[in-house]
This record gives C-alpha cells, sequence and structure tokens, in this order.
C-alpha cells in the first residue's frame, strides 16, 4: 500500500469484518488463498480466512460495500505503527495449498505459452525470407514454406488453446506475415476438427499461409493506405488474386493450392471477386481460407479503429453477415474460438478488467483470463481459469478504446493476442 492509499482510505479491523464489506487485503497475491487482493465479502468462511492472515486492519471501500456504515466518517489517516506481516501459512491450509497449487499451473501455462511465442516468431521469419526470395529462388521458397506448414502443424495444433492465446497482433510492418500466419492456423485447426485427410489439412494450410503473395506486387502506397480506398484502388488491389496465380505458378505450386489462392475471396452469397462465385461452386478449401481470411481482417485491419473485437467480429458474421459463408463451417469456427474469443477485453462480475487468453471448448462462457491488478506488477499478472471459480463471470466484453488508460497498458491487448476490434466499421477485406 502506497502514502496516497493510506491517506485517502477507511480502514478496519478484523473484528468489524461483516458480509457486504468491500475489502482490500495489502499483501501480496500468493501470500493469500484468495483469488484477488480486492473483493466484496459475500460469506462468513471468508470472513474467519481473512481474520486468519493476522493483518491487524483492512481497507476498505465504502462506496462499494453493501453492509452497514462504519463509525470512521473520514479518512483514516497512516499509522505510526506498520500494517502488520501475514502470519505464517499454516501449511496444511487446503485453500492457501490449493492457490499455490493453481500458482504452479499458471508458471507452467506461462512457460509453455513462451515456447509458443518463440515457434510464432520463427514461423513469421520464415514467412518474411520466403516473400522476399519468392520470384528469385522459387523452388528453395516452395520447399521452405512446406516444411513451414508441417512445422506449425507440431507446434500449433498440439496445444491449440495457448496457439489462440499467442496469435497476438504484432505491430510494426509485420503484418502481411502475421496475417498469412494466422489464416493458415486457424485453417488447420478447423480442419483438424472437421476430420480433414492429413493430405488435404496441408494444402489448406499451404494456401492459407500463401493466400496473399499477390499483395507483393501492389504499391505500399496503396498496401498500407488506412484511409477509403478509391475505386480504382479497390480495383487494383483485388489484381493481388491475379497476380498471386502468377508468382504461385513460377514457384511451381500445386494447382490444389493456386485454385485456392484464386477463390480465397469468392464468398457464398456471390458477393466475392473475382469471378461472383456462390455456394458449392466455391472450392471446399477455398470456402475455409475465405471465411478465416474475412474474420481475420475484420480484428486486424490496417487501421486501428477500425478493428473489431473478436466476439463482435464472430457475432457480426454470424447476426449480419452469415450468408457469406459455409454455415457448417461457421459454427465449427464459433465452438473453437468461444464466445468470447481470444482477444476479448472483458469486465468480470466482481467488477475487474480482463483479457481473454484461451477458451475451454467444453465450458464456453468459462475461458481463462488475464486480470488487470494494479497491485500486482503485470509481469506476474494473474490468470484465472473461470472453470475454477464459480463465483466469477463475464458480465459483458467491452471495446479497448473504453479502457482506462492504466489498464489499457497493463493488458497491451493489441500486443498479447491477434484478434481485435471495433464493430461499426468493418471496412473492405484484404
Amino acid at each position: 500500500m502506497n502514502r496516497e492509499q493510506a491517506e485517502t482510505s477507511y480502514f478496519v479491523t478484523p473484528d468489524q469484518l461483516g458480509i457486504g464489506l468491500f475489502v482490500y487485503i495489502d499483501l501480496p497475491w500468493f501470500s493469500h488463498p484468495f483469488s484477488f487482493n480486492s473483493f466484496k465479502i459475500r460469506s462468513e468462511d471468508q470472513i474467519q480466512t481473512l481474520r486468519g492472515l493476522g493483518v491487524k486492519r483492512f481497507r476498505y471501500d465504502p462506496d462499494r460495500s453493501d453492509a452497514p456504515q462504519f463509525p470512521a466518517t473520514a479518512p483514516v489517516a497512516e499509522a505510526a505503527e506498520p500494517v502488520s506481516e501475514p502470519a505464517q501459512a499454516d501449511a496444511e491450509d487446503p485453500a492457501l495449498s490449493s492457490k499455490r497449487a493453481r500458482a504452479a499451473v499458471l508458471r507452467e501455462r506461462r512457460e509453455r505459452i513462451a515456447n509458443v511465442e518463440k515457434a510464432f516468431a520463427k514461423a513469421a521469419a520464415i514467412m518474411r525470407n520466403i516473400n522476399r526470395n519468392i520470384l528469385s529462388r522459387p523452388k528453395e521458397c516452395l520447399e521452405e514454406v512446406s516444411e513451414l506448414v508441417r512445422q506449425m502443424a507440431t507446434a500449433f495444433l498440439e496445444a491449440p488453446e495457448l496457439t489462440l492465446h499467442v496469435m497476438g497482433a504484432k505491430a510494426g510492418g509485420e503484418e502481411v506475415y502475421y496475417h498469412g500466419l494466422n489464416t493458415s492456423i486457424l485453417a488447420m485447426m478447423l480442419a483438424r476438427e472437421m476430420g480433414m485427410p492429413v493430405e488435404d489439412g496441408r494444402t489448406l494450410g499451404l494456401a492459407a499461409l500463401l493466400h496473399d503473395v499477390g499483395l507483393i506486387e501492389i504499391p505500399d502506397k496503396v498496401l498500407k493506405k488506412t484511409e477509403d480506398l478509391t475505386s480504382s484502388e479497390i480495383e487494383l488491389r483485388r489484381m493481388h488474386v491475379d497476380y498471386g496465380i502468377r508468382i504461385g505458378k513460377q514457384a511451381g505450386l500445386p494447382d490444389s493450392v493456386l485454385a485456392v489462392i484464386y477463390q480465397h475471396h469468392e464468398l457464398a452469397d456471390g458477393s466475392g471477386y473475382p469471378r461472383g462465385l456462390s455456394g458449392n461452386a466455391i472450392l471446399p478449401l477455398a470456402r475455409v481460407v475465405s471465411m478465416v481470411n474475412y474474420y481475420d481482417n475484420l480484428c486486424n485491419p490496417l487501421s486501428l479503429a477500425k478493428a473489431l473485437t473478436p466476439h463482435e467480429a464472430l457475432s457480426l458474421m454470424f447476426a449480419q453477415r452469415r450468408s457469406k459463408f459455409d454455415a457448417k463451417l461457421l459454427q465449427l469456427m464459433i465452438k473453437n474460438l468461444g464466445v468470447y474469443p481470444p482477444g476479448t477485453v472483458v469486465r468480470l462480475s466482481n467488477e475487474a478488467l480482463g483479457l481473454v487468453q484461451s477458451v475451454n471448448p467444453q465450458k464456453p462462457l468459462r475461458p481463462w483470463v488475464l486480470v488487470y491488478d494494479p497491485d500486482v506488477p503485470k509481469e506476474e499478472a494473474i490468470m484465472i481459469d473461470l472453470e475454477q471459480e464459480p463465483d466469477i463471470n463475464i458480465s459483458k466484453a467491452i471495446r479497448p478504446v473504453q479502457l482506462p488508460a492504466a489498464a489499457l497498458d497493463y493488458l497491451s491487448p493489441r500486443r498479447r493476442v491477434t484478434y481485435f476490434f471495433d464493430a461499426g466499421n468493418a471496412g473492405p477485406a484484404r
């Protein structure tokens, strides 16, 4: 607790604790058995546990409490005697033991996430090299990209929940590489869920990885323009499909991959391009890439102001634009990404702010959430599994721009998870 908190806080003794009081525990997070350092007391068991911490007094917030008010009518000044350190934890305390066990799980999870992040960065570096050399060394690049798809299947699909966490927005000139990776990984995840033959899955992964290869022929002034494109610029950008076919043929890509590259902007209702195909006229693999490409473009457009949150993106696609996609594929993607996809900023029922990290396919309303707590260093930010927290729910999804500046910096959603957005302005797809 800092001096500013001490000067503006109200305090109660352990004997004054009561149900409905919103209290703060000014101890390190790992030294008490509660999920959060601040919460509203809801049971006598919680009161007894708080009293057992060995703390001489607790800060409380009268505005967030529904318990009777206590005698103090003004902030209590900091006493000369410091607040006591926590009593020696009872090694047999089941709640504290459970929390320490969960902390160990979180450390192991963070290590696994770090390994997936390294694999993701390596894949992006390989993609950057391929894009630079595909015209001058097509044969070698084709071998590299084929091997990359095999590596990705091992590195990313064995732990899809961690991969969805890591598929973070990578700012700064790398968008095209990460967009290709996002599209390929999501497409291969869906292929696995569909029980697609291994060879078809590899074809799909390769086609999704290279679907935008033709963009290397589009001038940067059009490619990186964040304002609305003119009609002539839109037509030029759409030419990347034809350029992609030409480059793909030079590189020796299989016809099955070329066909998906050509159709990756076709939509089931006939509103896509280059030929305005609809329904079954679109190849099955192209339907997957088209849908996943559309989703990633909603979440990660060039202009952050036009970005949608994952929750909004799926809602938009299902509620307003479902005719553009294969119905079964869209349902499958929603099932796999969850009601609150990774990257969704949420407010929890205890008023805490958090960022969804990964989904729980069995319980889609109870994902893993990274929690904003200014009293915990953000390098050690708390991640909670809502399946293990029955008293805490997601109240609503909110847009990143609605976050206080401190919470935005702490959660850093654009740097942590790829999928983001702001539903009002979908913009043209890549």
